[in-house]
């Protein structure tokens, strides 16, 4: 089982609505599909989306790396040899977790594909059968964000993330508080600032002006580097800290332990590398007995179902937040939903299928890497 050739598409995902977060506002999404092919014929897919934000990374940048630097180092490699591929790819170019994570989620489905055998069969095995789904709100007015939520309650949907961060922090309490008593007591409510808080002294009159607003979490309120602020969060308040852009990869894990900065940290296949660096970081939090959840950067159904399946096979990731596939107009895969929940069959691989003609109408660069 060796890597015959490596293909690779520049894609523009078209969105149903704008999403709106602290940083930008995206009415299409830039992503980057590796088509994998084995000596044996099987094919296998796998995805980065970059944020310039988080990662690092543009769709230009991370599709040049993958094209001259990483993917011919891979052919001729045996996909299921993870550890050595990593090893190969860190040695080529420092970070860039979004085009190792492309060729790492194409390494895992074409090989499970070859066995027969789900992803979450190669990781471990399937720990749970169900997660709930959480709707991701933009931001916008709290009566806006008070109306979108009160319609996805009616659908069924039980959980609700806000995305705030703006520079009134007071308008963003505002927000929290309109949804709460739009939605009452029972569905969850996450908030993430996407770093928009900047500060703790900030976050801190944020969170004492929330403490009635039944939250689950606060996720990156402050800069990602800033760890002692967080940890000043964590110590000061009530409500359950995530961290989000502060963890990359396994040395940021070691030092939000070391720290006890914070309850809950999410993992990000975008961020870490993919699928064998994300295992890697669930059982360090584990040991650590920190809550795990598995996040998005809105990818198609290509990396969505690549992050179900490492959430479905740890114990300590006990949320999901992948709900790219239902935000796009046009989607390349056929990962399904079963609102108000997520829940994997045991087709081998990802188990989805990949529109050949639809990834070829979205692309607007491609190119072949082969032995």
């Amino acid at each position: 089982m060796k890597i015959q050739k490596i293909e690779l598409y520049a894609i523009e995902l078209p969105l149903k609505e704008p999403f709106i977060i602290s940083y930008s506002s995206y009415n299409t999404l830039p992503s980057l599909i590796v088509k994998m092919t084995l000596d044996n014929g099987t094919v296998g897919y796998g995805e980065g989306l970059p944020d310039e934000h988080v990662t690092g990374e543009s769709v230009h940048s991370a599709f040049e790396m993958i094209e001259k630097i990483l993917a011919p180092r891979l052919i001729g490699m045996n996909p299921l040899h993870m550890e050595h591929i990593h090893e190969v790819m860190n040695q080529e170019i420092y970070a860039a977790p979004t085009a190792k994570a492309a060729l790492d989620i194409a390494c895992y489905d074409a090989a499970a594909k070859s066995l027969g055998v789900p992803i979450y069969n190669l990781i471990g095995g399937r720990y749970h059968n169900e997660f709930p789904i959480t709707h991701v709100l933009s931001i916008q007015s709290p009566e806006a964000m008070a109306s979108e939520a009160v319609v996805k309650m009616n659908e069924g949907y039980e959980s609700f993330k806000m995305k705030v961060g703006s520079s009134d922090m007071l308008e963003d309490v505002r927000r929290i508080q309109a949804v709460r008593t739009a939605i009452g007591a029972d569905p969850s409510i996450r908030v993430d600032v996407n770093q928009g808080w900047k500060n703790s002294a900030t976050t801190l009159q944020a969170l004492h002006l929330l403490e009635d607003a039944r939250l689950d979490w606060i996720e990156q309120p402050i800069a990602a580097d800033d760890i002692r602020g967080m940890v000043e969060i964590k110590q000061k308040s009530t409500i359950p800290v995530m961290i989000d852009e502060g963890l990359r990869g396994i040395h940021e894990m070691r030092t939000i332990i070391q720290e006890e900065a914070a309850h809950k940290v999410n993992i990000k296949l975008m961020k870490c590398g993919g699928i064998y660096p994300a295992t890697k970081i669930a059982t360090m939090a584990e040991m650590a007995n920190i809550e795990c959840q598995v996040g998005s950067m809105v990818e198609s159904s290509v990396g969505s179902a690549a992050g179900y399946h490492v959430a479905f096979s740890k114990k300590s990731i006990t949320s999901v937040e992948l709900t790219g596939p239902l935000k796009f107009c046009t989607d390349i895969g056929n990962l399904t939903f079963d609102i108000p929940f997520i829940r994997l069959h045991d087709s081998p691989g990802l188990g989805i299928d990949v529109d050949e003609k639809t990834l070829q109408e979205l692309t607007i660069k491609q190119t072949s890497i082969h032995a």
